[in-house]
């Protein structure tokens, strides 16, 4: 992975947790709504495929795709968080936390009270550290 990819999916970190989470929210509540548990529908029979035309089979395409799109985000997810511990050092770690959280540099400078360019050089030793591909040890 680039450096310039793992930038992107550091700054986009913040929303797409918060876009799965509420994604995931909406779908409980859907599947809640939508389920027949009780009585004769329940036992009925449910739709396979749909028309094209049938606003239900295009609902269901739709939050069919929205659901893959979650996958998407979870696996960018997880990309980066199996790389954070390679960020060893206390203030690489601080910048990365609050990236994480969707701050700015200018941001995150006048929290930790150090200069926009110093916190611009330690979000890219960051980068580099994250970019690289985690080692992972052999097995004997």
């Amino acid at each position: 992975m680039t450096k310039e990819e793992m930038e992107q999916l550091v700054k986009d970190y913040h929303w797409m947790i918060n876009s799965v989470k509420v994604i995931r929210e909406g779908m409980n509540e859907v599947e809640i709504g939508m389920t027949a548990r009780y009585g004769l529908e329940a036992a009925m029979p449910k739709a396979s495929g749909g028309r094209p035309g049938d606003p239900i089979h295009r609902e269901f395409t739709r939050r069919e795709r929205r659901l893959k799109k979650v996958y998407e985000y979870e696996r960018k997810i997880q990309l980066v968080q199996e790389r954070i511990p390679l960020i060893t050092e206390d203030r690489e770690m601080e910048v990365l936390h609050w990236l994480l959280e969707g701050k700015s540099l200018r941001w995150i400078g006048r929290h930790m009270q150090i200069s926009d360019r110093q916190i611009g050089r330690i979000k890219d030793a960051v980068m580099d550290k994250m970019s690289q591909t985690p080692h992972v040890p052999q097995m004997s």
